[in-house]
């Protein structure tokens, strides 16, 4: 199937309603509308294809940048390839769910990572918090060094309240994951959760969100549910 081809049936699934969310949420032209679930029937045809998802991405359009990404090869992808993504992730569903859904499918995930949160730009550090949740809610523990993510978990604990907006939303996110999924500091992401208490993220032309990842915490807590890892990343 050809990026052609694939743009056609992307634009016969899409939905108002679904382009209205998308563009509330900061999508801009051109986009369809697609629900994530509607893609995944094209995906099957396709499975992974590397060449086409970078067509795909390069078209601009949110829901082929964001098909670009479940048909992408994790590991085919250099640091470049990632920085060049995250060039065009002009919002946060891309650099979020797109990109760093991609990346933390690959073996080089943790190293980018590092570089995008120690950035200094919006969208780059929420994109490397972010997966670092990915892989925290799909990774085995082993995987990871409690002493680094200890210090990260400070480093949330010293800078989230003067954090850009959509940053803020990830290393809330990243206390969260850590309470929940990663077993060895669950401990030590509730202390840090209860000190950091409530923080505001201001949207555009949205009420302010009030994040609280100590009551996110404690859901799961009660469900008995700590130590929960998710089977895949990609949908």
């Amino acid at each position: 199937m050809d990026a052609e081809t694939v743009m056609e049936e992307l634009e016969a699934l899409g939905k108002e309603r679904s382009k209205k969310m998308y563009i509330s949420n900061g999508a801009k032209e051109p986009v369809f509308g697609v629900a994530t679930g509607a893609m995944k029937p094209i995906a099957k045809k396709i499975k992974i294809n590397q060449p086409l998802a970078e067509e795909l991405y390069a078209t601009g359009n949110y829901d082929a940048m964001y098909f670009a990404g479940i048909i992408a090869d994790p590991n085919a992808m250099t640091e470049a390839d990632y920085d060049r993504w995250m060039d065009d992730a002009y919002f946060y569903m891309l650099s979020d769910y797109v990109v760093a859904v991609t990346l933390a499918e690959s073996h080089i995930a943790q190293d980018v990572a590092d570089k995008w949160i120690a950035s200094g730009e919006e969208l780059r550090m929420s994109a490397g918090w972010s997966c670092y949740c990915w892989l925290l809610g799909n990774r085995k523990d082993e995987e990871f060094s409690p002493e680094k993510l200890a210090g990260m978990l400070e480093k949330v604990k010293e800078t989230i309240h003067d954090a850009p907006e959509r940053t803020k939303s990830a290393m809330n996110n990243f206390v969260y994951t850590v309470g929940i999924s990663y077993v060895p500091l669950h401990e030590k992401a509730v202390e840090i959760a209860n000190e950091i208490g409530p923080v505001e993220m201001k949207r555009d032309e949205k009420k302010t969100s009030i994040l609280k990842a100590s009551d996110d915490i404690q859901k799961f807590v009660d469900k008995g549910k700590i130590g929960f890892k998710r089977k895949y990343v990609r949908c």
